[in-house]
């Protein structure tokens, strides 16, 4: 950490590990702010250090972007209203559709292998399989390609 409170990450190895963190971060912090009904930035405001820049470019996209990603995660959720969902499954959406649809500098596989990840490790039994569909469906309708199918996923489900 430099002497400005920057924590961006050194390139490398590092950096990958470093992201994966940061996402999880991220999603906690959404989770957070989903559960008390408040702005993320009123979340990440609260915390006593400041997290990874990493974890709150993430957190500020999605706020920034709410409405355009909610909205397109209730066109693509087909038989689930964003309301009903798992929590966590909502955060992990909204999280992984905003580096699909503003970050184009994160690989398209890799953004939906570590949604993937996070629902299977955080939210329910189904949550992988649904979050896996409803991103490959997202990634889609943004234009972004699959290469190939996130590894422990199948296709077409």
């Amino acid at each position: 950490m430099t002497a400005t409170g920057d924590r961006s990450l050194p390139p490398g190895p590092l950096r990958t590990a470093g992201r994966r963190q940061a996402r999880e971060r991220a999603l906690e912090l959404l989770y957070e702010a989903d559960m008390k009904q408040v702005a993320p930035s009123t979340v990440v405001a609260a915390l006593g250090a400041p997290p990874l820049h990493f974890t709150v470019d993430l957190v500020s996209g999605v706020e920034a972007h709410a409405t355009e990603i909610d909205g397109l995660l209730r066109r693509l959720a087909r038989t689930w209203a964003l309301e009903r969902m798992p929590a966590l499954d909502r955060a992990v959406l909204r999280l992984a559709t905003y580096e699909l649809g503003w970050r184009p500098d994160v690989p398209t596989e890799a953004v939906i292998a570590e949604a993937v990840e996070l629902a299977g490790a955080f939210s329910t039994d189904e949550s992988a399989r649904f979050v896996n569909g409803v991103l490959a469906r997202a990634a889609e309708e943004l234009g972004r390609p699959l290469g190939r199918a996130p590894a422990g996923s199948r296709p077409g489900r």
